[in-house]
């Protein structure tokens, strides 16, 4: 098992331009351990996919929920992992800190901290704040003998801001500041994604969504890893949706034998 203090340099050096590191998001200790038996190198946690299993919507997670849970995959498997600390749970830079110091006491090897300011009047940070946000989270994130990689996150094109030239200046900014890896979820256009990575001198994660583009793809782009966000925890309350649906509706039980629960079985069995 590797200690902590070496988690994060582990988990940075995954991260390689064109062979991209696949970071699946789990949601739960169960669903950490079968992401690890299936043979990942890295976990990450997902803010939507835990509010999930909380029945609340995504950002309805406190500061301390967020933390436990990030404990919790912590302690599933020996893998490195990466938490979703949304907006840091604080506006003020130096409250922003003190979020990563609470992250490297949860024994996390990374964070993300994002841009999105939960405003309905001002959805985005302004750019001097943000920047002075991931400023305070990288020097919290990277004294003393325990780091961690911290991940910087320009949310414009999740929240009605599909600005390439305004998302590449924040990452730019990001990455002065000293964050370790640049993410601008949302992206999907192979175009638009190379323009990031070849503007920047740090990894780019890309969101898997519908319309991006497959893994071979992004790797010739120049990705360095590739996160699911929280489509893993709706898939699996997809299917449970599906076969609630098919056992009150028609009453069969078809869903059952899939291959997918043969590792399950083999795991926990």
């Amino acid at each position: 098992m590797t200690t902590q203090p070496g988690q994060a340099d582990q988990f940075l050096a995954l991260h390689k331009a064109g062979e991209p590191l696949l970071l699946p998001n789990p949601w739960d200790a169960g669903s950490a351990k079968v992401l690890a038996f299936l043979g990942f190198q890295a976990l990450a946690t997902t803010s939507s996919g835990f509010a999930l299993t909380l029945g609340r919507p995504d950002g309805a997670v406190t500061r301390d929920e967020a933390l436990e849970h990030a404990r919790v995959i912590v302690s599933a498997t020996e893998l490195p992992v990466s938490a979703d600390l949304e907006g840091g749970f604080a506006d003020e830079p130096a409250a922003v800190a003190r979020t990563v110091e609470l992250a490297i006491a949860a024994g996390l090897a990374g964070c993300s901290i994002e841009d999105f300011s939960g405003s309905a009047q001002q959805p985005i940070y302004e750019p001097g704040l943000a920047r002075e946000r991931i400023a305070a989270a990288a020097e919290a994130a990277h004294r003393g003998d325990v780091r961690l990689v911290l991940t910087a996150r320009a949310e414009n094109y999740l929240h009605g801001r599909p600005d390439l030239a305004d998302t590449i200046a924040r990452l730019q900014a990001f990455q002065e500041a000293g964050a370790d890896v640049l993410y601008a979820p949302g992206l999907t256009e192979l175009a638009d994604i190379r323009e990031v990575v070849t503007a920047v001198d740090r990894p780019v994660n890309v969101l898997a969504l519908p319309a991006c583009p497959p893994v071979a793809e992004l790797a010739a782009a120049g990705v360095s890893r590739i996160s699911v966000g929280g489509s893993y925890a709706r898939v699996a309350y997809g299917a449970l949706a599906d076969a609630a649906t098919e056992l009150h509706d028609r009453g069969t039980y078809t869903y059952l034998g899939r291959p997918g629960e043969d590792a399950v079985r083999a795991l926990f069995s």
